[in-house]
């Protein structure tokens, strides 16, 4: 069954397109078959790093452009799809799944969804997650993407026991993505570049491309944790 991956977080400022370009990167190492799809039209960072990989789609709560995020489905007809969302874009995906019944038809078409819900850990951005929990319930897979390098005290998070009994009532699958070192990710984001690509360029110092190298470990690591991939996983590798 190919997978539409939902990188999420509603709010801005939480890092989904960090994790966005991770997981990008993480298929491409590990040869996963994937495309990617951009969906931010006003800032397309994803894109414009992995230009090579990544496909257009717009999502919009005027049903004269609906249609235009279709392509995404379509794709996931063939292989597993990476998505790209901009911030307070949820009406218009939700509009989109729920007027095509996309989680029914996935079951005709052997295509599911995943949401990766990017937070960084503040009150606002986890009323987001519930709130998308609640909705979709058993018929969407959640993955709560925790964000250490924008928090790195979840106590607030872990004590949450409304939160806590979601996540348990729905077997959420909690991953801590990592934290960059701030120079390393600064010029990252400043060069534009691939990760792959920041692992041997003259403008990190040794030691912090090695950062980026450990800082992939980890991330694979997290992403590996959830089994989603794992079906994409074995069938790279008996190839």
């Amino acid at each position: 069954m190919a997978v539409i991956h939902l990188v999420d977080g509603e709010k801005g400022g939480v890092g989904k397109s960090f994790v966005t370009r991770a997981m990008i990167q993480y298929g491409l190492d590990r040869e996963l078959p994937f495309v990617a799809v951009e969906t931010d039209r006003s800032n397309p960072d994803v894109n414009r790093v992995y230009k090579e990989k990544c496909q257009f789609a717009v999502f919009s709560e005027d049903e004269r452009q609906a249609g235009k995020a279709d392509r995404i489905f379509e794709m996931a007809m063939e292989q597993p799809v990476i998505v790209s969302l901009p911030s307070q874009v949820n009406r218009a995906v939700t509009a989109w799944i729920e007027n095509n019944q996309l989680l029914q038809i996935g079951i005709e078409y052997d295509v599911s969804f995943c949401k990766w819900f990017v937070t960084n850990g503040e009150y606002d951005s986890i009323r987001l997650f519930q709130a998308s929990l609640d909705y979709y319930g058993e018929q969407m897979t959640h993955v709560l993407v925790r964000n250490f390098g924008l928090c790195d005290e979840w106590s607030q998070v872990d004590n949450d026991k409304s939160l806590q009994k979601l996540i348990s009532k729905y077997g959420v699958k909690i991953i801590d993505f990592p934290k960059l070192g701030y120079q390393e990710r600064y010029l990252i984001n400043q060069k534009q570049l691939r990760f792959d690509d920041a692992t041997k360029s003259k403008d990190l110092t040794v030691l912090g491309k090695q950062r980026v190298v450990n800082f992939l470990k980890a991330a694979y690591a997290a992403f590996d944790s959830t089994e989603v991939w794992s079906t994409e996983s074995k069938v790279a590798s008996a190839s």
